[in-house]
């Protein structure tokens, strides 16, 4: 791959497709990326924050040692996800489950 270059790009409206690129330590300040589309895509190690991530679909993604500080979860779904070692406010996801499941057996 050719060496690191810096493309700045500033109040500019552009739709980009971008394939087997290497986009590593770009920052995005006051962008609008809603409807873009991630696909095969390595997110290790980035931050986020000050961002409206509503009505995001994440699936078949690693989310493994993820930090979720101040945010809001209203109408969030977890579903079929492994959760070993969760922890909401420092309490075991397991624990939370285990005690919600003994408060209501299944029939």
């Amino acid at each position: 791959m050719a060496s690191e270059q810096v493309l700045p790009m500033n109040q500019v409206d552009h739709r980009l497709e971008v394939t087997q690129s290497c986009l590593a330590g770009s920052s995005f300040k006051d962008v609008n990326l809603s409807g873009a589309t991630f696909d095969d895509v390595n997110f290790s190690g980035a931050s986020i924050q000050n961002a409206n991530l509503s009505g995001w679909r994440v699936q078949d993604v690693s989310l493994a040692g993820l930090v979720l500080t101040q945010a809001d979860l209203r109408g969030a779904s977890i579903t079929d996800c492994l959760t070993e070692g969760m922890t909401i406010d420092g309490v075991a996801l397991s624990e939370m489950l285990a005690a919600w499941r003994s408060w209501h057996p299944r029939t």
